[in-house]
C-alpha cells in the first residue's frame, strides 16, 4: 500500500466521522480577548478561589467561566460583547453583575457579599485556610498510585502509547501482561475481569478481546485499576482479579475538549474527538472517532508424531500460517448529568461501536516422511467479521446529608452482534466450505447501591445487583467439492442460546482503629445457567443442560499505618472462574480442518482463594509497593490437546489419512502461584523518570487425565495428559523517561516474560523494546508524538507443548514492529472544578469500583 491510498483511507473512513464531532471546536475561534481582574469582599478583602461564570447574553455558547486563585485573581479569554457576571464562594452570597467587554485589560474588582447563614451555622473555631470550597489540582506526577484495595495507573504520561489503543495502554501497566495474540494476564494468569467505568461492557464484544482492545482509543481512557484482589463489593468473577478501565469525562467550566489524529505503519490511521460543556447544573459530553488497521499474524507449527501412522516411524507436519487482516473502527457515546439539587443528580449516557474487518488467510500443511500415499494441502481463506454494540445507561445519585450518606441506582441496558463469514478454498479433494457465525448478546444491569457513615471513621455499605445475559449462537458450515453440491458440514452445524442470570448480595463495613484500618465483607452471588444446544447433525443429540450455583464469597483488608503514606497491607479474598459460554459449546467454530478447537458443555467454575501481604510508601519522588501472594486456585480449567485420525461421514479414515489436533477446556487438579509483585516510580532528577514492575512467582501445577487417542495402526487407545509442573518464573517492565525540556521528552521502555515449564508445555522467554517521544506545541494547545512498538520485532511467542504421540513446536507473532506517529489539539481548557473537601477517609474507594453509576 502506497502513501496515497493510506492518506484517502485516513480523509475516507476517520476524518469525515470526527470532523463532525469536532466542528463545535472551530465555532468558538472568534478572535477573543484577555480578560483579567479580582474578587473582593465588602470589607475590600481579596476572595480566594470564588467562581466567576460570564454568560454572553446573545450567543450562550459564547459563555466561559474561571476560578480565582488564592489571591482572588482570576483570567480568562472571551469574545467581545455584553455578558451576566455570576460571582460564587463557599460563605458568601451569589452576586450577578453585567460587564461589557470590548478590549483586553482588567475589568476592576468584583465584590461579593459574606452569607450570614453560612456564617452562623459555620463551626467559631474554623479556622480561614480550612474553608475551602472550590479547590485547584495540578496534574498529577506519580502515573501509579496505592490504595486499600486497588492500585491506579493513569496513562497519561505513556508516551509510548499515544496515538494507540487500550491494549497498547494495557501492555505498560504494571502487574499487567499482554500476549503476543492479545491475551491479557495478571501475575501469570490469564483469567481477568474486564470492566469499563466499573460495569462489563458491550464495548468488549463476546469472546472477542483482542479485537475489542484496539478498537477502544488510547486518548479516551482516563485511568486504569488494578485490582489484583477485589472486595465484596466487586462482581465475584475473576480469578486473577479486574481490570477497571475508566474512560474520560470532564469536570472543567465551560465548552472544552480535544482532537488527536495518528498516522502509522503497519498502515494505521485514527482520528478522534473529546469535546465537554459544563455550565451551571449541566453537564455533557460527546466522545468519538475512527480508525483504520492493518495487522499482520504469523503462527507456525511444526507436529512430530511418534508410530502415528507407519509402525516405528516418524511422521512430522508442518503447518505455516500467514493472516493479513484489514480492520476498520468506529464509536461515538454522548452523556449528560443533570442535577435536580445540590443533593440529587440523574445521568444518562449511550455509547454505540463499531468494528469491521476483512482477513486473508493462507495454511500449507505438508506431511513428512513421503509415504505412500503423501498427503500435502494448502487452505486459503477470506473472512469478513463484522461487530456493532450499543451501551445505554441510566443513574440517579442522592446524598441524603452532608456526611456521606448516599444511595446510588443504575441500569445498564446493552447489546452486541456479531456476524463472521468465511470462504474456505482446500487443495485437497477440490474441498470448499464456507461458514456463517452469527452471535448476538444482550445483557442488562441494575445495582443498587448504599454508604451509611457510622460515627468518625467507620461507615457500612450494602448493595444488590442483578445481571441477566443471553447469548445467541448460530453455526452453520457448508462443504461444496467437485463431487457433490453443496451440503452440510453435519458435525459443526449447529444453533445455541447460552443465559445466565446473577443475583448478587454484599454487606460490607470499613473502620479505624488508632492506626489499625480494616475492612470486611461478604457477598452472595446466586448462579443459574441454561444452555439449549441443537444440532443438525441427526447422530448427535441435542443439550438442553440446567446449572445453579450459590457462593458465598468473603473479604478481609487490614492496614497499619506507619506514618503518613506509608504503610503495611494484608488481604484475603475468595473469587470464582465462571467458564466462558464459547468455551461450553460443543464445536464452537470451523476454521481449520486439522487444528480444532472443541468446547465442553460440563465445564464448571473453578474457586481461588487469595492472600497478599504488601508494604506500600510514597514520598515527593519515588512510590514503592512489593506485595507477596498466593492464590490457590482449585477445579483449575486446562486445555488439553490430543491427536485422532480424520474420519468421513461414515467413521472411516479419510485417504489420504492425516491427523486432527484437537483442543479442549477441562477441570482438572490445582494450580498453586505464589511469588514476590513490586511496582515503583522514581523520580530520579528533574529530566529523568522511572516506572519499573518486577514479578518473581514460582507456581506449582497439579492434575492428569485419561483420553482417546490412536496407536500405530489408527486404533483407538486410552492416554494420559499430565499437567503437573512446578518451576520458578518473572515478568519484568521498565519504562524511563526523559525531559529534554518543558516541552519535549522521550521514553524507552523494555518488558521482559521468563519462560514457564510443566510436564504438558514449555513456554520460552520473551521480551521487546518500545520507544516513544511528545513534543509540546502551539503555546501547550498541542502534542505532536512519535511511537516505535517492538523496535528489534522480537515480541513472538514460542512454546514446545507433549502429548502421548506428538511434539508440537510452535512459534506466533500476533503483529510485527509498528511506528506512528499522532497530534493531538486542545482547545477551551476550562479550570477544574471539585466538590467542597471534606474529611479524609483512610479507607475511601470513591471511583470506578463496581458499584459506580456510570460512564459519567
Amino acid at each position: 500500500m502506497n502513501q496515497t491510498e493510506i492518506i484517502n483511507i485516513f480523509t475516507k473512513k476517520a476524518l469525515g466521522l470526527t470532523f463532525v464531532l469536532s466542528a463545535a471546536a472551530f465555532a468558538f475561534a472568534q478572535e477573543k480577548v484577555n480578560v483579567s481582574g479580582t474578587v473582593v469582599n465588602d470589607s475590600s478583602q481579596t476572595v480566594p478561589y470564588a467562581s466567576v461564570t460570564f454568560t454572553n447574553k446573545e450567543n450562550k455558547a459564547l459563555s466561559d467561566a474561571a476560578l480565582a486563585d488564592e489571591k482572588g485573581q482570576y483570567k480568562l479569554d472571551l469574545v467581545p460583547g455584553i455578558y451576566d457576571v455570576t460571582i460564587e464562594a463557599v460563605g458568601y452570597k451569589k452576586s450577578l453583575v453585567n460587564k461589557q467587554i470590548t478590549a483586553p485589560g482588567n475589568i476592576g474588582v468584583l465584590t461579593i457579599e459574606p452569607d450570614e447563614k453560612a456564617n452562623l451555622t459555620a463551626p467559631k473555631d474554623q479556622k480561614t485556610q480550612e474553608i475551602q470550597g472550590i479547590v485547584l489540582t495540578a496534574t498529577s506526577t506519580k502515573p501509579y498510585k496505592v490504595e486499600l484495595d486497588k492500585r491506579t495507573y493513569d496513562p497519561s504520561q505513556d508516551i509510548v502509547s499515544k496515538g494507540g489503543n487500550l491494549q497498547d495502554v494495557l501492555s505498560n501497566v504494571p502487574s499487567v501482561s499482554v500476549d503476543t495474540d492479545g491475551t491479557v494476564s495478571m501475575r501469570g494468569s490469564s483469567n481477568v475481569r474486564f470492566l469499563i467505568n466499573g460495569k462489563p461492557s458491550a464495548l468488549l464484544g463476546i469472546d472477542d478481546g483482542a479485537n475489542a482492545l484496539q478498537s477502544i482509543p488510547a486518548d479516551q481512557i482516563e485511568k486504569i485499576e488494578v485490582i489484583t484482589n477485589p472486595s465484596s463489593k466487586f462482581e465475584a468473577s475473576g480469578t486473577a482479579g479486574i481490570l477497571n478501565i475508566i474512560l474520560k469525562k470532564s469536570k472543567k467550566t465551560g465548552f472544552n475538549g480535544s482532537v488527536i489524529g495518528t498516522l502509522g505503519y503497519l498502515p494505521q490511521t485514527n482520528l478522534n474527538a473529546n469535546l465537554n460543556w459544563r455550565k451551571g447544573n449541566v453537564t455533557w459530553f460527546l466522545n468519538g472517532g475512527g480508525g483504520y488497521r492493518e495487522s499482520k499474524n504469523t503462527n507456525r507449527n511444526d507436529d512430530y508424531f511418534n508410530n502415528a501412522i507407519v509402525k516405528d516411524d516418524l511422521v512430522q507436519r508442518n503447518t505455516d500460517s500467514e493472516t493479513k487482516s484489514k480492520n476498520n473502527n468506529y464509536n461515538a457515546s454522548a452523556g449528560i448529568v443533570y442535577d435536580i439539587t445540590d443533593k440529587t443528580s440523574v445521568n444518562a449516557s449511550g455509547t454505540v461501536r463499531t468494528f469491521d474487518s476483512e482477513n486473508f488467510g493462507n495454511i500449507n500443511y505438508s506431511y513428512t516422511p513421503l509415504t505412500d500415499p503423501f498427503y500435502t494441502s494448502n487452505r486459503r481463506t477470506f473472512g469478513t467479521n463484522n461487530n456493532l454494540a450499543f451501551q445505554g445507561d441510566f443513574g440517579l445519585d442522592h446524598k441524603f446529608d452532608d456526611k456521606g450518606q448516599n444511595l446510588s441506582l443504575s441500569l445498564s441496558l446493552q447489546r452486541s452482534r456479531s456476524y463472521n463469514d468465511t470462504n474456505i478454498d482446500d487443495t485437497i479433494d477440490n474441498l470448499k466450505n464456507i461458514i456463517n457465525q452469527n452471535t448476538i448478546n444482550r445483557s442488562v444491569i441494575g445495582k443498587v447501591d448504599y454508604e451509611l457513615p457510622i460515627g468518625e471513621n467507620s461507615k457500612l455499605e450494602a448493595g444488590y445487583r442483578i445481571d441477566i445475559n443471553t447469548n445467541d449462537y448460530s453455526n452453520d458450515v457448508l462443504e461444496s467439492t467437485a463431487t457433490k453440491p453443496l451440503d452440510f458440514l453435519k458435525p459443526y452445524t449447529y444453533d445455541a442460546t447460552y443465559k445466565e442470570t446473577f443475583n448478587a448480595f454484599y454487606l460490607q463495613f470499613k473502620s479505624k482503629i488508632g492506626k489499625l484500618g480494616y475492612q470486611v465483607g461478604l457477598r452472595d452471588e446466586l448462579s443459574n445457567v441454561d444452555i439449549n444446544y441443537v444440532s443438525l447433525d441427526p447422530k448427535q443429540n441435542s443439550v438442553i443442560t440446567t446449572k445453579n450455583y450459590n457462593n458465598l464469597f468473603p473479604s478481609v483488608y487490614l492496614s497499619y499505618e506507619i506514618a503518613k503514606d506509608n504503610q503495611f497491607l494484608l488481604n484475603y479474598t475468595r473469587r470464582i472462574d465462571r467458564p466462558r459460554s464459547f468455551f461450553m459449546i460443543p464445536n464452537p467454530n470451523y476454521s481449520d480442518n486439522q487444528n480444532i478447537f472443541d468446547g465442553n458443555i460440563n465445564l464448571n467454575p473453578s474457586y481461588v482463594d487469595s492472600f497478599e501481604f504488601g508494604y506500600s510508601i510514597s514520598k515527593k519522588k519515588f512510590t514503592l509497593n512489593p506485595t507477596l501472594y498466593y492464590r490457590h486456585q482449585t477445579d483449575d480449567t486446562k486445555m488439553l490437546v490430543y491427536n485422532k485420525l480424520a474420519e468421513d461421514e461414515n467413521g472411516n479414515p479419510i485417504v489420504p489419512q492425516r491427523i486432527e489436533s484437537h483442543t479442549r477446556p477441562i477441570n482438572l487438579g490445582t494450580d498453586d502461584r505464589f511469588g514476590l509483585d513490586l511496582n515503583f516510580n522514581w523520580d530520579a532528577t528533574s529530566w529523568l523518570k522511572f516506572l519499573g514492575n518486577v514479578d518473581l512467582f514460582g507456581y506449582n501445577t497439579k492434575g492428569s487425565t485419561m483420553y482417546d487417542t490412536f496407536d500405530e495402526t489408527g486404533k483407538p487407545i486410552q492416554a494420559v495428559a499430565n499437567f503437573e509442573g512446578k518451576g520458578f518464573s518473572t515478568r519484568a517492565r521498565l519504562s524511563s523517561t526523559f525531559k529534554v525540556d518543558k516541552t519535549f521528552s522521550f521514553q524507552l521502555q523494555g518488558f521482559y516474560r521468563g519462560g514457564q515449564k510443566t510436564a504438558y508445555q514449555d513456554r520460552k522467554d520473551m521480551y521487546a523494546i518500545n520507544f516513544g517521544a511528545s513534543k509540546t506545541i502551539w503555546k501547550g494547545n498541542g502534542t505532536l508524538a512519535f511511537n516505535v512498538q517492538d523496535i528489534f520485532n522480537t515480541r513472538a511467542m514460542r512454546s514446545t507443548t507433549y502429548t502421548a504421540n506428538s511434539v508440537r513446536d510452535s512459534y506466533m507473532q500476533w503483529q510485527p514492529r509498528q511506528f506512528s506517529v499522532s497530534l493531538t489539539y486542545r482547545f477551551k481548557q476550562g479550570e477544574k472544578i471539585e466538590q467542597p473537601k471534606r474529611k479524609k477517609d483512610i479507607n475511601s474507594n470513591a471511583t470506578g469500583d463496581d458499584q459506580q453509576g456510570g460512564p459519567m
